[in-house]
């Protein structure tokens, strides 16, 4: 028995120099299992990045095109005196060689956007991971970024500004080729001289050269601090549009920039106590409106440019200048009347343009109410009704009766409810009555006066009612400026415009308005010109319009109030000048009594006592002319009413839209 069992081997799962668990397996040591471990993380991240690269990178775009600058050219617009008015369109200036540039003008750059700039190969895991976990966090709201400079330059160069995962990752694709072909120099010479700092400029030259007409060599710490800090928004951080929140900005920079030892704390010291200055024509931003409005007919002249132009336009930036701040500053008084927006134009007797405001606050509101706005002109339409009378015979001097009036089923009403009885149209005209000029244009026909606006320069749709008497056509300041000219320039028509020439930036003219203006026509004739001056300047002297009186200058016009005081205009003139002002609400609501011989009036006399000094204008052309005195009839109503072909058998129902204020 004791031979059968004999001596026992080792058994499995005993313990012996050869341990190790079942079948000899043995544990791994801390380094091999380190190995190990380093060896699945390194296959899953190959495997990882072989599918990143497959699924974003397979539509990534074309690097070789990588020095390519493609821009809208540039114009440049200047006013009749060769002076600056605008840039529109992009500005690109050669690049800057980063040894040329100040230390602290990268260094500015680094500091604010990207402090391990000098570190990262690409992109910057922490920030990313930061940005990540805000991403998640905050949900229906743009993605926050933590980009890098290169990853930047990736998107500047690249990539559309759509926030998206595949964008970034596609970004950061590129910020990792960016910095295996380039060194870091290279690297931030390329984002400076191509990154967008807002007003059309992109690259540090042309951003130096627009907001402080200055090279970038010659930037100052503060100056280089201002232009870092637009990076994070050049619109919402621009030192024109918005001073204060682009000087916390620039501060934020400063501080950073000490932080990372681009400067030093006295520097940054010596920097708030040197004040910047932004280029006057673009902390002025004058002519905003005008520029708008001639920037669309350029493409139109000469087609979508191919190069930088300059357009000589007619503007004349002291006058414009003057418009602006008597505008602004006339809405302003009369806010409390429930006055809200306005708009000027000021065009000379050969219908340029020399001044053009179309609203109180080009940075409020961009719509533009001195062409495209429709509003009803009111009484300031009555000029050619009564033009209409003068040149069918009637003279200043012809007797009328200011008396209730019916015309059909219509009753125009005077504002006082009040009649003057027997008077002279020189009187009803300066005085503004109603029931007048309803007859008026009913005697000598609505039609008829329709086609005098018209030949005179009204373009809009005017309604034949018996109301278009007393103003119920809506349309725009430019035109009625240039409907009155003929008035102001011994009777010849007078197209508003505002472009004389284009050409390109080396001298090749592609139009000029001199070569294709038309002979001008005569559009009123003698007396009939004559007797209007004369009437309109009694408007002025004895009438609605007092308040627009300049002494020392030969001035005529008319006012004009819509019913609910909706609109109130003053257009008036001296010899070849026209300005017409309008002002009212945008939604079309009435103000609070406000008349064209109000807030109107004072704007125009607030700019022409501005504006007339420098323009060395003359007197009205033509004199007066006395008519000859006409004695009343003796049955003064039923004459005026007998033999009326123009009256109509049967006028509308309705209410007429507009009744003048008379004051």
């Amino acid at each position: 028995m004791a031979n059968a069992q004999g001596p026992r081997g080792p058994q499995s799962g005993g313990s012996g120099p050869q341990g190790g668990g079942r079948g000899g397996k043995r544990s791994r040591t801390p380094a091999q299992a380190a190995l190990y471990w380093s060896a699945v993380v390194g296959v899953w991240g190959l495997i990882f990045l072989v599918a990143f690269f497959a699924v974003f990178a397979v539509d990534l775009p074309d690097t070789s095109k990588l020095y390519d600058v493609k821009r809208q050219p540039s114009i440049n617009y200047l006013d009749r005196s060769g002076a600056l008015v605008a840039v529109r369109g992009s500005q690109y200036a050669p690049p800057v060689d980063l040894d040329k540039l100040p230390p602290y003008v990268p260094a500015a750059f680094v500091a604010i956007e990207d402090r391990w700039f000098y570190w990262h190969l690409g992109f910057n895991p922490w920030g990313m991971l930061r940005s990540t976990i805000y991403n998640v966090t905050h949900h229906g709201g743009p993605l926050r970024g933590g980009s890098t400079i290169t990853q930047q330059l990736a998107r500047n160069l690249f990539l559309t500004p759509n926030q998206n995962y595949r964008r970034k990752a596609q970004e950061l694709i590129l910020a990792v080729w960016l910095e295996a072909k380039f060194t870091k120099k290279e690297i931030l010479a390329l984002y400076l001289n191509r990154v967008y700092f807002g007003a059309g400029a992109y690259g540090i030259e042309a951003a130096a050269q627009r907001y402080f007409g200055k090279p970038a060599s010659q930037l100052t710490i503060g100056e280089s601090a201002l232009l870092a800090g637009m990076m994070k928004g050049p619109s919402r951080y621009s030192p024109v549009s918005s001073t204060d929140r682009a000087a916390r900005r620039a501060t934020v920079v400063l501080d950073e920039m000490v932080r990372t030892h681009a400067i030093t704390a006295e520097q940054r010291a010596e920097a708030f106590r040197t004040p910047v200055r932004v280029n006057p024509v673009l902390a002025n931003q004058r002519a905003q409106y005008f520029t708008d409005w001639v920037d669309d007919q350029v493409r139109t002249l000469v087609g979508e440019p191919t190069e930088d132009l300059v357009v000589e336009t007619t503007l004349d930036l002291p006058i414009q200048a003057a418009a602006e701040q008597s505008l602004a500053r006339g809405v302003e008084a009369a806010k409390s009347q429930g006055v809200q927006q306005g708009a000027l134009v000021a065009i000379d007797g050969e219908g340029r343009i020399r001044a053009y405001v179309g609203g109180a606050r080009y940075a409020d509101s961009q719509f533009d109410r001195a062409t495209m706005a429709q509003r009803q002109a009111g009484s300031s339409f009555k000029p050619f009704v009564y033009l209409t009378a003068m040149e069918q015979g009637r003279t200043p001097n012809t007797p009328v009766v200011d008396e209730p009036l019916k015309i059909g089923t219509w009753e125009p009403k005077n504002y006082t409810n009040k009649y003057l009885g027997p008077i002279t149209l020189q009187k009803a005209l300066a005085e503004s009555i109603n029931t007048v000029a309803a007859r008026l244009a009913n005697e000598v026909g609505t039609g008829n006066v329709a086609a005098t606006a018209r030949r005179l320069g009204i373009t809009s749709h005017i309604q034949l009612d018996p109301s278009m008497a007393l103003g119920a056509v809506e349309v725009s300041p430019l035109e009625m400026a240039q409907a009155y000219a003929p008035f102001s320039n011994g009777g010849f028509s007078a197209h508003g415009y505002g472009i004389e020439r284009i050409r390109t930036a080396s001298g090749k003219v592609l139009y000029d308005h001199g070569v294709e203006k038309a002979n001008r026509n005569a559009v009123i004739g003698s007396p009939a010109l004559q007797y209007m001056n004369q009437m309109m300047r009694q408007v002025i002297v004895s009438g609605t319009g007092g308040r627009a009186k300049v002494p020392g200058f030969d001035i005529a016009g008319k006012t004009g109030t819509t019913s609910d005081y909706r609109d109130a205009w003053f257009v008036g003139y001296t010899g070849g000048f026209v300005t017409a002002v309008w002002v009212g609400r945008d939604d079309n609501t009435p103000m609070k009594k406000v008349t064209g011989g109000g807030a109107p009036a004072g704007i125009w006399h607030d700019f022409m006592t501005a504006a007339l000094p420098r323009l060395r204008t003359q007197a009205i052309p033509g004199g007066t002319m006395e008519p000859p005195p006409v004695a009343a009839p003796a049955d003064p109503i039923g004459d005026l009413l007998s033999g009326n072909p123009a009256a109509p058998a049967e006028a509308p129902a309705e209410k007429p839209k507009t009744e003048d204020i008379p004051y």
